[in-house]
């Protein structure tokens, strides 16, 4: 098949939805002859923040000179994007093949009577045998949803990574912060070493999964930790320090925001304690170079133009809470015309409540997703904290509505689910919009 073939046949697989369990994934793994046991992985989990960690962590690694395969999701804008060696999205043409490959395997696997793998097992799959073909260095291995059951699970990593535990995905998870750190404490395997930034109960949890595990467990905060600096109007960098396991590192980094700070000593720690099992020394100027040149959308981003322009894919309370968080530091005293949009299974209350007191209006959109669910619902909870709401359905019509109301010296911030930033990236990329310098 071709790669719009391979497309079409990725987004048919949707229809069996989100089916966690690892019983289908070993499965096919095993009839692809388990290239997993042939990768050096760092696995990274989480509810927030794990996306922009794996990044870094990767930049490091290759900025060290390591062939180093990075497996993300969801994408904002290529299929390829979740799969990328060596800075690189895979090639259209590579990734059409081995869909091509492995679909035997799954009818097969259906003729004998197992469940569909999901879409997401089935790329999950894809990223351990593109990476294996590809004799890649290392593998930095983002969680898909939970840990314990996420189909990535199926890996002996190197160093294991939970960024944090929020409140997300409490219809698979549980309803509970402490079940939702349970979960996410799956992906600790017996021996190795775990990096967390998780706090309260959640990290209570961890510590005990990791001491039952025999696992070292390094928190962020305690055994390592970062000094913020003054952001002085810079929107392209922010320059702090980590002072990690063994060195202190000066850092600049493109990624905006106070959270990306601890997502950048989390990131270090795993290096740290990679190269530590390796018994090599830590590449320390891979770390200043590999945080320097990271690149990861959608995540804070100020664009160019009057008025200033951010996107930002704040999802969740938790990510609502650290865009508030940035938006406060780097626009004190300005006022904000949010763009929102916003999928029906997330905490849309919640986030309302967080971001719509800094608002002056808000514009609410429609998520490009079948969880999208009725959008205009989102105007109900906005009309309890302000009165100025307006609904376009487009979203590139959305954000031009909210821009033609912005006067200068206001922030137009675009937010909500990732499927609606990755429209919002396509239409500013077509209107021409960059990132401030």
């Amino acid at each position: 098949m071709n790669y719009q073939q391979a497309m079409d046949y990725l987004k048919e697989l949707t229809k069996f939805g989100i089916n966690l369990g690892l019983d289908r994934i070993e499965e096919l793994l095993r009839r692809l002859d388990r290239p997993q046991h042939l990768l050096k992985i760092i696995h990274i989990g989480g509810t927030n923040g794990k996306g922009s960690t794996s990044a870094m962590v990767a930049g490091i690694l290759g900025a060290a000179g390591y062939r180093t395969g990075l497996f993300t999701s969801p994408h904002l804008h290529s299929y390829t994007e979740r799969f990328v060696l060596g800075g690189e999205p895979i090639e259209e043409e590579t990734l059409a093949r081995l869909i091509s490959e492995i679909k035997p395997h799954l009818d097969d696997m259906v003729s004998e009577g197992w469940e569909h793998p999901t879409e997401f097992e089935v790329s999950t799959a894809l990223a351990l045998l593109y990476f294996a073909r590809e004799r890649t260095d290392f593998v930095v291995l983002e969680v898909g949803m939970g840990g314990a059951i996420d189909s990535t699970n199926v890996v002996m990593p190197m160093v294991s990574v939970i960024t944090n535990v929020t409140l997300d995905h409490m219809d698979y998870l549980g309803q509970r912060v402490e079940e939702i750190a349970q979960v996410k404490a799956g992906i600790i395997k017996p021996g190795i070493p775990v990096v967390t930034a998780a706090q309260g109960s959640p990290l209570e949890v961890i510590r005990r999964a990791a001491e039952t595990s025999n696992s070292r467990l390094v928190q962020v905060g305690r055994d390592v930790s970062w000094f913020p600096s003054d952001h002085s109007g810079n929107f392209r960098t922010q320059q702090f320090e980590v002072m990690g396991l063994f060195n202190r590192y000066p850092v600049e980094l493109p990624l905006l925001g106070p959270f990306q700070q601890i997502n950048a000593a989390t990131a270090v720690a795993a290096v740290e304690l990679l190269f530590s099992r390796l018994d090599q020394p830590i590449p320390f100027d891979a770390v200043i170079r590999g945080l320097l040149r990271v690149h990861w959308p959608g995540r804070f981003e100020v664009m160019g133009g009057e008025p200033t322009l951010v996107i930002d894919g704040a999802h969740n309370h938790a990510g609502a809470m650290a865009l508030k968080q940035a938006l406060q530091t780097f626009f004190p005293h300005r006022k904000i015309i949010f763009v929102l949009g916003m999928l029906a299974d997330k905490e849309r209350a919640k986030v309302v409540a967080e971001l719509v007191p800094l608002a002056r209006a808000v514009v609410v959109t429609r998520s490009n997703s079948p969880r999208a669910g009725d959008w205009t619902q989102l105007a109900d909870y906005v009309r309890k904290e302000l009165d100025q709401v307006t609904l376009v359905e487009d979203v590139g019509s959305a954000i031009k509505t909210a821009l033609a109301m912005a006067s200068p010296g206001e922030v137009v911030c675009v937010t909500g689910s990732l499927y609606m930033i990755a429209e919002a990236g396509a239409w500013l990329k077509l209107k021409g919009k960059r990132m401030t310098k």
